[in-house]
């Protein structure tokens, strides 16, 4: 086992390597299906493209896949002196739940990032608008108490039965990434969108599902490929660049999660190679194994949160089913469908995958932490044989950009 101190002093640095500008892809390919595809297989390479993945999944694999959907997360207001001021809503405060906060009425509250907080020191942003249905209504946000580097900002507007997910559409703005280095277009609307999403409160696209059309679906559909929906909201945290000279500095952040109890039950039987459509579908299946654990130690335990570095400080004593079963156990006792919490996993070289078998994702930036985590799969320094492959062959990288399938054995 990896200890923590050899994981938290791997160097950030170790995973770099030079991405220039023009190899990241500012808009997605008009057929999402024709992006490059690098397929790795325990050390080997092949080029395809995306429309071949049915045909090289392992037979009978189970797709487990992120259905959250990217919110209008980015409210822009000006004051009445003209100053600019930019809301980034991140996470719901009141109400906490991220269902019911899209359907309340009136008011509700959100942990915010505020760009030109310096010009909003006090008072009150207002802004005029006009509903899908044709509601001329106002919205207000107010400045509350600062957590960390966000605000409490609690918006108000006027309008019966307008719900705050008819505001997000009528005023926000899809947060695209910050490295595509260009203003949000009407396109991002459809293109930062998975076709399978339909759970909101991201504010990011899981990426790497980005690729998928309904007609790639529909052939593993047709080749027995199991697919399986669960759910991470997607946070600002996902682009947090490792400032840190080791990675032991650097604080990850907490994501919202949620999976059938179905699906759990599936996997604790593990009949079919699990492959992640993913970072945050990797993250969220591995978590679940540590939630078992601590309903092992404790199985009415209140707190169910997956902690940064439980991997490499919690001796693995059960397997995998157990674990599992210890959840569908505990969702039974409460009379629980799925199970709800949030995770701050950190997977890192060292880390021992448990569920997933193989993953499709994209090329990520360098020196994150989800390069870390693909490191960690892939083993040694393998992921810098693909990238450098990758980057002489002309793929495309990040959110936009090709994709590759992962895969062992």
């Amino acid at each position: 086992m990896t200890t923590l101190d050899q994981v938290r002093g791997l160097r950030i640095s170790d995973y770099n390597y030079p991405l220039p500008d023009e190899r990241i892809a500012k808009h997605p390919l008009a057929e999402r299906e024709r992006c490059k595809l690098l397929c790795w297989r325990d050390g080997t390479i092949a080029d395809r493209h995306f429309s071949d993945v049915p045909g090289l999944l392992p037979q009978g694999a189970m797709l487990v896949y992120n259905n959250t959907r990217v919110i209008n997360a980015r409210l822009r207001f000006r004051k009445a002196t003209g100053s600019a001021i930019e809301v980034f809503c991140l996470e719901p405060l009141a109400p906490r739940d991220y269902a019911l906060v899209f359907q309340t009425t009136g008011r509700c509250t959100w942990q915010c990032l505020v760009g030109n907080s310096k010009r909003w020191k006090t008072g009150t942003l207002e802004q005029a608008l006009t509903t899908a249905d044709g509601q001329r209504i106002v919205l207000t946000a107010t400045r509350g108490e600062r957590l960390g580097n966000a605000w409490a900002v609690t918006f108000e507007w006027t309008g019966e039965g307008v719900t705050f997910a008819s505001v997000l559409e009528a005023v926000g703005e899809i947060p695209i990434p910050p490295y595509l280095n260009r203003g949000t277009e009407a396109s991002d609307r459809t293109d930062y969108q998975t076709v399978y999403s339909h759970i909101d409160g991201s504010v990011a696209a899981p990426t790497a599902g980005l690729h998928f059309t309904d007609a790639v679906l529909a052939e593993c559909d047709a080749r027995g490929i199991a697919r399986r929906e669960l759910t991470l909201h997607v946070g600002a945290g996902t682009f947090q660049p490792v400032k840190s000279e080791q990675i032991g500095d650097h604080p990850m952040h907490y994501e919202f999660v949620q999976v059938p109890r179905s699906l759990i039950e599936e996997l604790s039987r593990h009949e079919r190679p699990v492959v992640a459509v993913g970072t945050t579908s990797v993250r969220t299946l591995e978590s679940l194994y540590y939630v078992g654990q601590l309903l092992e130690a404790d199985p009415e335990a209140a707190d169910l949160t997956v902690r940064q570095w439980m991997p490499y400080t919690t001796p693995c004593a059960i397997t995998v089913e157990r674990a599992l079963r210890n959840i569908v156990a505990y969702l039974d006792r409460h009379g629980l469908d799925e199970f709800v919490g949030s995770t701050q996993l950190m997977i890192a070289p060292g880390f021992e995958y448990r569920i997933v078998d193989g993953m499709i994702t994209n090329f990520h930036q360098p020196q994150s932490t989800l390069l870390l985590l693909v490191s960690a799969f892939m083993g040694d320094d393998r992921w810098r044989q693909a990238y450098d492959h990758a980057l002489t062959s002309g793929y495309r990288f990040l959110s936009y950009g090709d994709a590759c399938l992962l895969l062992k054995g």
